[in-house]
């Protein structure tokens, strides 16, 4: 009952903190502790069951906890090669094949510690399975919160839609990654425009219709709500012949979306002065207006935190990526999450590495 408790703890914490603000790594730890404390209740529970249930539950464990890292490890390797085959060798497209041999390599580590009953290298296995612990409960708090994040309902009433750059295939064409995005973003566009009415003015200019109503004492004559206006946002890399968001909006353009209902944020680099820079635009227009950003799916989480971090006011949604780029671009997402916190979770690394320390020191 006690491990029930405490993740019911959790959970009302976790429910706090989405409803105070979706935007927070904090919610995705709180999610993950309370389902490790429910699986904790859960499997305490097992001696109550009867026999039969029991037996199966405990051999399906086994099992999982047997060949789970095994058939995971090949999976990433296999999605590695993959990723090499489609996207080139560049570092970034070699996280799962690392992830995937890594895991081999401490799995093959451990058979030798064992094997060899070598007590100095099972200290060394037993602080790599510290870290690599502590790591894969934080990616997986981060993989099960970002998919339920994306599955959140966003505001239905929103100033802009801000769609995030990425690189240009030839130095000035959209690749499919972005025309994703884009083609999302002319979706999320368009059931705000269509909520506002066809009938809105598309400057935000005062005008005679927004002073009071001299006729009504107190009152104030409803405005007409202004149309939504449309963000491409990206610099010029150095490889780049135009800057992404002029490759963006001429993407748009050309397939029928209005010139005058784009703005342009052609300065940003990364993500976080797309939000940035992106917010200035939108301030400068309308001060303190709402937004809905558009990235990759995989993206929407940690463009979520950042939005957050920058000040913009607004949630994220996401467009469908190839299912072979979801590995690595996860593993991407989550090392730059880890990093935007490392103050944190390098203290606690250190202090499982000295932990380790102490047991390489008693096995001498």
């Amino acid at each position: 009952m006690f491990a029930f408790a405490v993740a019911a703890v959790f959970l009302l914490l976790f429910g706090a903190g989405v409803l105070r603000d979706r935007r927070r790594f904090r919610n995705a730890v709180y999610l993950g502790l309370a389902t490790t404390f429910l699986g904790a209740g859960l499997l305490a529970a097992i001696e109550d069951a009867p026999p039969g249930i029991a037996g199966t539950a405990l051999i399906l464990l086994l099992l999982v906890v047997a060949l789970g890292p095994v058939a995971l490890a090949a999976l990433l390797c296999a999605n590695g090669v993959k990723m090499i085959r489609k996207e080139g060798r560049r570092p970034a497209n070699l996280l799962s094949l690392l992830a995937g041999l890594g895991m081999f390599g401490v799995m093959a580590l451990a058979a030798v510690a064992v094997v060899t009953h070598s007590r100095l290298l099972g200290a060394a296995v037993l602080t790599l399975l510290l870290l690599l612990g502590y790591v894969s409960f934080l990616f997986l708090c981060f993989v099960g919160y970002a998919a339920l994040y994306r599955r959140m309902p966003v505001r239905r009433e929103a100033d802009y839609v801000v769609v995030l750059g990425a690189g240009l295939l030839g130095g000035r064409r959209v690749p499919p990654l972005l025309a994703s995005r884009l083609e999302r973003g002319r979706q999320v566009y368009e059931g705000l425009a269509e909520r506002r009415g066809p009938d809105a003015p598309a400057t935000a200019t005062p005008g005679p219709q927004d002073e009071p109503d001299l006729q009504a004492p107190g009152a104030a004559k409803a405005r007409t709500p202004l149309p939504p206006l449309l963000v491409t946002s990206g610099g010029q890399g150095a490889d780049e012949e135009l800057p992404e968001a002029h490759a963006m909006a001429d993407y748009l353009v050309d397939r029928g979306f209005p010139a005058d209902r784009i703005l342009r944020e052609d300065r940003s680099r990364t993500t976080e002065e797309n939000l940035r820079f992106s917010k200035a635009l939108m301030d400068a227009e309308r001060p303190d207006a709402e937004c809905v950003i558009v990235t990759n799916d995989f993206h929407a989480f940690r463009a979520a935190l950042l939005a957050r971090r920058t000040g913009v006011n607004g949630q994220v949604v996401g467009s469908p990526t190839a299912a072979y780029y979801w590995p690595t671009a996860t593993i991407r997402e989550f090392a730059a999450v880890f990093l935007t916190y490392r103050r944190v979770n390098l203290a606690i690394c250190g202090a499982l590495l000295l932990l380790g320390a102490l047991a390489f020191v008693a096995a001498l």
